[in-house]
């Protein structure tokens, strides 16, 4: 990845102008001060700003200078400070307050929430949905290369993992849902590292380094895909302070100046990643106690979502915007806004998804009850094994899968599968000690006729 170009500092551009007297006139008459944050909407770093031309009677340092001022005004400190002990900091521009209203309607509220994740005989299901898929891309992003179905087949089947890729998925389940059970209690330095050894359990070189912080013979320096070397996080004799001091920010209350929740979250994600307190699981450690703090914020709706799946298709927008911030004065604002199109993109998606998985299951339940032995209620599970298995008739299901699939108890699973059974809609079969349940042949045939036929 090629680095950005650093912008030139704030002091230095500000002494070059009033160094010289038209510099201080255009400081005095207010054309300096007239600029705001961004520049055509957007929160430009200097990277890119640098080759935007405007006609404006001003240089590209100097209008650089005017859109810095503006941000000074904007700035809140956060406790997280860099490696030389100066603070990061972040602004709030419009796009930035516009995505947390957005934010705070649709993920903690209900008013405009699908009944899907509402209901207690669906949400599940689609609970467990968001953890796989969130899972399977967390660490495809860290380099796992199992397929998704292959994964996704894993996790419903229970069976344990074959390779590095597989354990890495499985983990990041697991992890998953260890945080879902935090949800009601402070974050502590144990809890953190209980988190990195569930997420690295099996996959690492050196065993020793789960569930621990690196020690000072561990260096480690975050590099792209060529080694190109993009961060040197703190050094090792500073992890456990700088842990707790993490720690004591997740868990503020009511924090003096206030920060929005949203904020307080992806900050989290944030200071972790720069730290980098780990030999290996700091971005999958770093995403989880995102959701850990949105979850124990209210925002209930991002359990549902996966926020890797979007950073997976922009894995270079994430590493930059990890590079602006460091590269501009700590400023993390930049940080700050790809993360909140990332969780309005997420959003977006589930509804999209869930909307399309209604229609589908509205389209398999008149299909079902156009045949009179069918015409009997079938409840949202079975609707769902049913959808799966006429788009796919070659797939086999378990008690176990179908249990893991909705989060259900065993007797209830059976009791799905065996109902199906007797209506003629699946069959059943035994492979050594496993039962296995498959697309009726009646189920198949009756899709594929004519509507007329039938």
């Amino acid at each position: 990845m090629k680095l950005p170009v650093a912008p030139p500092p704030t002091q230095e551009l500000l002494r070059e102008l009033l160094s010289s007297p038209a510099g201080r006139e255009k400081f005095t008459n207010g054309t300096i001060s007239s600029m705001g944050p961004t520049t055509g909407g957007k929160y430009r770093h200097w990277d890119t700003f640098r080759h935007i031309e405007i006609d404006d009677g001003l240089s590209t340092q100097e209008r650089w200078l005017a859109v810095k001022i503006a941000r000074q005004s904007l700035y809140q400190l956060l406790p997280l400070v860099d490696k030389k002990g100066q603070a990061f900091r972040y602004a709030l521009p419009g796009q930035a307050l516009e995505m947390l209203h957005l934010i705070d309607r649709d993920a903690s509220g209900s008013i405009r929430t699908s009944e899907q994740v509402t209901n207690p005989q669906t949400r599940d299901t689609y609970l467990i949905k968001s953890l796989v898929e969130e899972a399977i891309t967390s660490s495809q992003l860290e380099g796992a290369s199992t397929t998704r179905q292959v994964a996704k087949d894993m996790l419903r089947a229970g069976r344990e993992p074959t390779d590095r890729s597989e354990r890495m998925i499985l983990n990041n389940y697991r992890a998953m849902h260890f945080v879902r059970e935090l949800l009601h209690e402070d974050l502590t330095p144990d809890m953190v590292l209980e988190l990195q050894r569930i997420l690295t359990d099996g996959t690492l070189d050196n065993p020793d380094a789960a569930g621990r912080t690196r020690a000072l013979d561990e260096p480690i320096h975050v590099t792209d895909e060529i080694g190109t070397i993009l961060h040197v996080p703190p050094n090792a004799e500073e992890l456990d302070a700088r842990l707790r001091a993490m720690c004591d920010f997740a868990n503020s209350h009511n924090p003096e100046p206030f920060i929005h929740p949203v904020v307080r979250a992806i900050a989290l994600h944030f200071w972790l990643a720069y730290d980098h307190p780990f030999v290996d699981g700091n971005g999958r450690t770093a995403r989880a106690l995102f959701y850990w703090a949105m979850a124990r914020d209210g925002y209930w709706l991002c359990e549902y979502i996966s926020i890797s799946r979007i950073l997976k298709r922009a894995r270079g927008k994430y590493a930059r915007s990890f590079l602006y911030t460091e590269t501009d004065e700590n400023d993390l604002t930049y940080f700050l806004l790809a993360q909140l199109g990332v969780i309005r993109q997420a959003i977006k998606e589930l509804h999209e998804f869930l909307v399309r998985k209604q229609d589908e299951m509205r389209r398999t339940e008149e299909f079902l009850r156009r045949d009179a032995r069918w015409r009997q209620e079938l409840n949202p599970r079975q609707l769902a094994l049913l959808n799966h298995a006429l788009k796919k008739p070659d797939a086999a299901y378990s008690v176990e899968s179908h249990r893991r699939s909705h989060n259900i108890s065993y007797e209830t699973s059976r009791s799905d599968l065996t109902s199906l059974v007797k209506r003629g809609l699946l069959t059943q079969s035994k492979q050594g000690r496993m039962f296995w349940f498959r697309a009726s042949k009646a189920l198949v045939n009756a899709r594929a006729r004519p509507l007329e036929q039938r």
